[in-house]
């Protein structure tokens, strides 16, 4: 049983046998990618404020620590990244902020907005007057916060983390993996591309992994709308002291994946945090979205690698690197995009034009003339 399965009415068909066959996929099990792909974000962390306290996360910060960037500060970032050949605006923040941040909501009243979402909303129009498409992952959501925003988004995204119910995610205000999964859902029923994906390390078993792998499937299956799922490694910090996953739980887990999902969504490693060079071979395609002009402000201590590193992964693993937008290109083909959406990417424009050459792209190198990341 899920924990919170009830409480949010997920019901999924997930059978014993099914796990026990992903239990035994290994890299040999699983294909190299033809190619592989990233994409050129700028980090918008619209605010700190989270209503969880997660053991290994130096995301969030307390109350009276954490407010609002101000839609100067939203604007200045977004262009600096549309300079620098960026292409997604990946605006974060910590889920759904309680009543203790009394100081950010104030910020919020001062900027006209009501909620979070409403800010958003606004931050996401800057970000496509900017010249860049946004891709929201502002945790958990109900319906009607993500229709607010998801119109002006070319993705969205939630990490699920874990089916699993862990000590990690304790305390009086826990995640809920039940909660997660109504956020997957609510994205297919709103025809949302979406990203997700699991954290490896947070105190789940191999059982829960391949349990969480195949959630994530069955939602896709409903609503066809996973994009990619992240096989991520929780990472040392000040907050957290219970080590990482080593290279061969990372590889088997990588390859579960693969072997776990359909062949349509991405399987992707984040490159300033899992050995990538060591993972082309278990099924990954994607080296996910690095900026060349802000930090992983979620993983601040893990730097970005510059473009020639991801080149590098590429080479050793003797396969194209390409880039991509922040949605698939098969999504644009099938036509998922919003009104807004679909106008930035067809618009008359420099950022217009770099969105359908990056379309286009399909099987060629990724063009590298652009500022790196660094």
């Amino acid at each position: 049983m899920i924990p919170g399965a009830d409480e949010y009415d997920i019901d999924l068909a997930i059978a014993d046998a099914d796990v026990e066959r992903l239990l035994t996929a290994r890299p040999a099990n699983v294909q190299r990618a033809d190619e592989l792909s990233y994409c050129r974000n700028v980090f918008v962390p619209l605010t700190t404020a989270c209503r969880y306290t997660c053991t290994y996360c130096t995301y969030y910060d307390p109350p009276g620590q954490a407010d609002l960037m101000s839609p100067e500060e939203i604007r200045e970032t977004c262009r600096r990244g549309a300079d620098a050949g960026c292409t997604e605006a990946l605006f974060t923040f910590g889920d759904d902020p309680d009543d203790r941040y009394t100081a950010m909501y104030d910020q919020l009243a001062e900027y006209g907005h009501d909620t979070i979402h409403e800010y958003l909303r606004e931050a996401c129009e800057i970000a496509l007057e900017e010249g860049l498409l946004p891709h929201a992952n502002p945790g958990d959501q109900t319906r009607e916060q993500m229709a607010t925003v998801a119109d002006l988004n070319a993705s969205m995204g939630v990490m699920l983390e874990t089916t699993a119910d862990v000590q990690a995610h304790g305390g009086p205000r826990a995640k809920n993996p039940g909660q997660r999964l109504a956020t997957i859902r609510t994205a297919g029923e709103l025809g949302v591309p979406f990203t997700t994906g699991i954290l490896v390390g947070i105190g789940e078993g191999w059982p829960d992994r391949a349990k969480s792998l195949l959630a994530i499937a069955e939602m896709h299956e409903r609503y066809g709308h996973i994009q990619e799922v992240i096989v991520q490694p929780v990472a040392e910090n000040e907050r957290w002291q219970g080590g990482s996953p080593d290279l061969g739980t990372m590889r088997r887990v990588t390859a579960m994946a693969r072997a776990g999902l359909p062949d349509d969504i991405s399987v992707q490693v984040p490159p300033n945090l899992a050995p990538a060079r060591e993972l082309t071979d278990c099924g990954i395609d994607d080296l996910g979205g690095v900026s060349p002009v802000t930090v992983d402000h979620i993983n601040p201590e893990y730097e970005w690698p510059a473009l020639r590193e991801l080149e590098a992964v590429a080479d050793a693993a003797d396969v194209p690197l390409v880039e991509r937008l922040p949605v698939y290109a098969h999504f644009v083909d099938d036509g998922w995009l919003s009104d807004p959406i679909e106008d930035a990417v067809e618009a008359d424009t420099p950022a217009g034009e770099r969105f359908r050459s990056i379309l286009a792209r399909g099987e060629n190198p990724a063009d590298t003339s652009g500022t790196p990341p660094k």
